[in-house]
């Protein structure tokens, strides 16, 4: 059965729905935290598999290892020949008119009432938000033997054309780059070539606004950012217990790394004179002005995977410093604790709207604070408020990978991370209270890109998304080769402009 927990931090009695796990219940301001019983089975000799079943004991996450019934749909119930059917249909669902309640599904709120059971419209919504997370991995070159490796693999104009989300009625006005001064584990992408487009930096995401199609349905004119994030959790394990560092003027504290790719910036590079942030913010505020000055209602809305939700708490935190009374929501998948409790507190003071969508067996959003986090709000009037510990913002939607009969039912820790597994579940999720649900369109497919999560019934091969050939073409002599990039798409440096005395940014013209 899937079973979701729906907290809302702004209400003096916290909402938390029924599991089939024992759940925790805390005050307004702390989370509500699923434990299970731990997994005693004998665990396989791959180091990775020991690692996470150290982890899952140490966090108390059960990690299912036996196949689980469903009460309506499940693995001995899965009819193929209907997910054949579904090969026919459309992979969504007809979209609806939410211009009367978009402040509701943007969270004014804080969702109340609408998690569980999961609206049909803020289901579409968060997985338009999800597909634009998802579309800073499909376009980013991973490949270490090309000499783009870390950019975007096409211009911005060409982005949703490419990955065939133009159905999502929003344009890319901007692309964003990031660097790090300190050391970060394997957050760059670099290529192995010694001639390559930059050794600094890495593409982070973009900005785009809703068209005006869509700007009529959802009832304003949307301005998004979407950050990338990190494939593998396996990258964190060891390097996600670093200091906080402030940000602001008051007691408010994030996580220093997180905080250096968004800030981080060098004249020498040739993508980053200007930070990730300047950016970013730069692109909001021309946009902001523009609309606004049209005569428009204009929401902010941010999302993220894994490190993209770290950042997009951070750029929430600045959006709203730099635009107050713009109403401006996060949507994050599988994010990690950012800040400490005075950055949670001055976010939820300035209207910041968060919705954090987990899976229980994931163990990143349990990062960083394996112990040091806000259970131990708890213990306030003995130790007054503590600057260095970390906590989780906003809401929560929690999702659990066994409610899935499409999904294998051992331990794949990447597999638990990846974004489409999130996606999926996120299709399928109707209430705490029913399984998966049937009527669910979005491509299963999808779930196994870069991973191997589907039940080998559905014979839908691992890893499978990657360019044909892997990248090789035939020339015209028959030989197999590396094919030079349309100069649409190779990334143009930042230049300064010594006239104005400022830089210019030349992205993918």
């Amino acid at each position: 059965m899937a079973t979701g927990n729906v907290i809302h931090p702004h209400h003096s009695i916290p909402v938390v729905y029924k599991n089939r796990l024992p759940a925790i219940t805390a005050s307004a301001h702390q989370q509500a935290t699923t434990i299970g019983k731990n997994a005693h089975q004998k665990p396989p000799s791959n180091r990775a598999i020991k690692l996470a079943e150290s982890l899952s004991n140490m966090l108390h996450i059960h990690l299912d290892t036996t196949t689980t019934a469903h009460k309506t749909l499940n693995k001995s119930n899965l009819n193929l020949s209907i997910v054949h059917e579904k090969h026919d249909t459309p992979a969504t669902s007809p979209k609806e008119d939410i211009s009367d309640k978009w402040r509701e599904f943007h969270g004014s709120s804080d969702w109340q009432n609408l998690l569980d059971p999961l609206h049909p419209s803020l289901r579409r919504e968060i997985v338009k938000y999800g597909e634009f997370a998802q579309a800073t991995y499909d376009a980013f070159d991973f490949d270490p033997f090309s000499e783009y490796c870390g950019s975007c693999k096409y211009n911005r104009r060409k982005l949703f054309e490419k990955l065939g989300l133009t159905k999502n009625g929003y344009n890319v006005t901007k692309y964003v780059h990031a660097m790090s001064h300190i050391d970060l584990p394997q957050w760059l992408e670099k290529s192995h070539l010694v001639e390559t487009w930059s050794k600094d930096s890495n593409w982070m995401g973009f900005v785009a606004v809703s068209d005006d199609q869509e700007s009529r349905r959802i009832g304003r004119r949307d301005i998004v950012v979407s950050w990338r994030g990190t494939v593998a959790p396996s990258e964190w394990y060891d390097n996600m217990q670093r200091k906080l560092e402030p940000i602001g003027q008051g007691d408010a504290r994030v996580e220093h790394g997180f905080l250096s790719i968004y800030t981080s910036k060098s004249c020498t590079t040739r993508y980053n004179k200007t930070s990730a942030s300047e950016q970013v913010m730069a692109e909001i505020k021309k946009l902001v002005k523009f609309y606004e000055n049209n005569g428009e209602q204009v929401s902010l809305t941010i999302t993220g995977h894994s490190l993209g939700g770290a950042l997009a708490l951070i750029n929430a935190y600045e959006s709203a410093k730099n635009f107050p009374g713009l109403p401006i929501s996060v949507v994050s998948f599988a994010a990690p604790r950012v800040g400490n409790i005075a950055f949670r507190d001055e976010l939820y003071q300035m209207g910041v709207k968060t919705l954090r969508v987990t899976s229980k067996q994931d163990v990143v959003p349990r990062m960083p604070g394996f112990v040091l986090n806000e259970s131990l709000q708890r213990f306030d009037d003995i130790t007054g408020t503590l600057e260095w510990v970390y906590t989780h913002v906003g809401v929560e939607l929690k999702l659990d990978v066994r409610s899935s009969p499409y999904l294998k039912k051992g331990l794949n820790l990447v597999g638990f991370h990846m974004l489409e597994t999130y996606l999926h579940l996120v299709d399928g999720f109707h209430s705490s209270e029913s399984g998966f649900r049937v009527e669910a369109r979005r491509d299963v497919a999808l779930v196994n890109k870069e991973c191997d999560m589907l039940v080998d019934e559905l014979r839908i091969p691992h890893s499978w998304y990657q360019s044909a050939n892997k990248g090789l073409i035939r020339n015209h002599h028959g030989r197999w080769v590396k094919p030079v990039r349309d100069p649409e798409d190779i990334p143009s440096p930042t230049a300064v402009d010594s006239r104005a005395g400022g830089v210019v940014e030349m992205e993918y013209v």
